[in-house]
């Protein structure tokens, strides 16, 4: 899955530039400017796909359409598809510890988009599941 999600800014009655994620509505922000609110979509983005992970539901995916775009950083985008390969393969955290010889808070942390989490770790953990990273570079937006 790529983690890139089609965001609209547009102003408010009250003057206020707002930001949505039609295909996570979770995801709201508004900044005081518009160059306020495209600075704070990243960080709204990522708290809802972390909440909607917290509370054990389905991750949306990306529509392709859109003016504007966060790309979800790689450490963040290996431990939502993390995420998503366990509720695929149908694994909690302590039975995927077993299965990598890891203690269940090691799994706890490696879900946690706010903790640092080697990349190879993850990549260990979603090979043991069938998955494999794959990185691609492009032109900056």
């Amino acid at each position: 899955m790529r983690f890139v999600y089609p965001y609209t800014v547009h102003q408010s009655a009250d003057g206020a530039w707002q930001v949505r994620f039609p295909d996570v509505p979770e995801a709201l922000t508004e900044g005081d400017t518009q160059a306020d609110a495209h600075a704070l979509a990243s960080d709204a983005l990522l708290a809802a796909l972390g909440g909607l992970a917290k509370m054990k539901r389905g991750l949306p995916a990306p529509s392709a359409k859109g003016q504007f775009f966060v790309v979800v950083p790689m450490l963040e985008s290996a431990k939502l598809a993390l995420y998503l390969a366990m509720r695929e393969a149908g694994l909690n955290k302590v039975t995927l510890a077993h299965k990598l010889g890891k203690q269940e808070g090691e799994v706890r942390r490696m879900l946690d988009l706010d903790h640092q989490t080697k990349i190879g770790t993850l990549e260990d953990a979603l090979w043991h599941l069938g998955k494999q990273i794959a990185s691609e570079v492009r032109q900056a937006a």
